[in-house]
């Protein structure tokens, strides 16, 4: 009997044991994974949170993309420091907009303009988008004048690094350009991306200030050019002290009073009459000779011109637009005007 109870009390001792081991790893087991739990939540990384971005438009740089023409390049800055909003001008593209479906030619030019900002007046460079709706480019070429220039010139775009290029969309600019029938042509300028301070300081004050005095030139052989009845010269006389400007009416003025008139207001100098005279009338002969040229250029192009070319020019429209009102942007809706330039004159309708 004590034999028996002894090995009892053993395999119970063992038993006990056991169960004590079993407890035991499953303990560590536990804490091990508590452990482990533990570890990863303090190593794991926080997710980053999401951020959400409006969608760009499909047009929304098309304003930035026609260049400028006649911005002082030290003023295009300035163009940019504001988020214009032109989506006027992009939802004429749409279906049922004005320019929807048809073959439109952009460039951009900049209006200095006094217009209340933040609660005060401030002269602003507003940009401004012109668009002319034509079957072929309106011109391929380029005017140059102000009234610093002595004479007026018309050159080749190219001459100025400048020409028509299609204009692609945001969501085709992934596609081949080639195999795209764009509709749509801004004047770009080459020149453009290469101006940095370095490139301006190093190009001449001549060269430059070209690009300055640049005006998108258009010729309607359909219209007589109001320059071609002007009987006005403009007169840039170099004299030492200073230049005389003036302007003067061949069937309106008088020479010798013109110039006595000139020499009383203390605006030339008295030795310098005759000089000043002969100055005049050379102006004046070029003005009539140019005159003469011009209607006889248009008279033949009309001879040469196609009926279908005639009813493009005649067919021919121009739009101006301006950027529209935002919170964050200059209100430009009291200075708005139809006038583009003395070649394209007024535009048909202002946005």
């Amino acid at each position: 009997m004590r034999k028996g109870g002894k090995r009892k009390s053993t395999s119970q001792k063992q038993e006990t044991e056991v169960k004590a081991s079993s407890s035991s790893q499953e303990n560590q087991k536990e804490n091990h994974k508590l452990a482990s739990q533990a570890k990863r939540a303090k190593t794991s990384k926080p997710q980053p949170q999401l951020e959400y971005f409006e969608d760009k438009r499909n047009l929304e740089d098309l304003w930035k993309a026609a260049f400028p023409v006649g911005t002082e390049w030290d003023q295009l800055d300035s163009v940019y420091q504001f988020n214009w909003n032109f989506s006027n001008l992009e939802e004429a593209f749409e279906e049922g907009g004005r320019l929807y479906g048809k073959k439109v030619y952009l460039f951009g030019c900049t209006e200095p303009q006094l217009v209340p900002y933040k609660g005060e007046n401030k002269v602003i460079c507003i940009p401004v988008v012109v668009a002319v709706v034509s079957p072929f480019p309106p011109s391929d070429k380029i005017g140059i004048n102000s009234v610093q220039r002595e004479a007026e010139e018309i050159v080749p775009m190219k001459q100025m690094k400048m020409d028509w290029v299609p204009y692609i969309p945001l969501e085709n600019r992934d596609s081949q350009v080639d195999r795209l029938q764009s509709q749509m042509f801004i004047l770009s300028c080459t020149q453009r991306s290469s101006f940095c301070r370095v490139a301006l300081k190093q190009m001449k004050i001549d060269r430059l200030k070209k690009y300055e005095y640049c005006l998108p030139y258009f010729y309607q052989p359909l219209k007589e050019d109001e320059l071609e009845q002007s009987t006005e010269v403009q007169i840039i006389f170099p004299a030492a002290q200073k230049p005389v400007f003036c302007e003067f009416d061949w069937e309106l003025d008088e020479l010798d009073e013109f110039t006595d008139q000139l020499i009383e207001a203390d605006e030339l100098d008295k030795d310098k009459k005759d000089a000043f005279k002969e100055f005049v009338k050379e102006r004046v002969r070029e003005a009539k000779k140019a005159n003469r040229q011009a209607r006889e250029a248009r008279k033949k192009a009309l001879e040469e011109m196609s009926e279908e070319t005639k009813a493009a020019f005649e067919n021919m429209r121009f739009y101006k637009f301006y950027p529209i009102p935002t919170p964050d942007t200059p209100d430009v809706s009291n200075v708005k005007a139809p006038f583009i330039n003395r070649y394209y004159g007024k535009a048909h309708e202002v946005l």
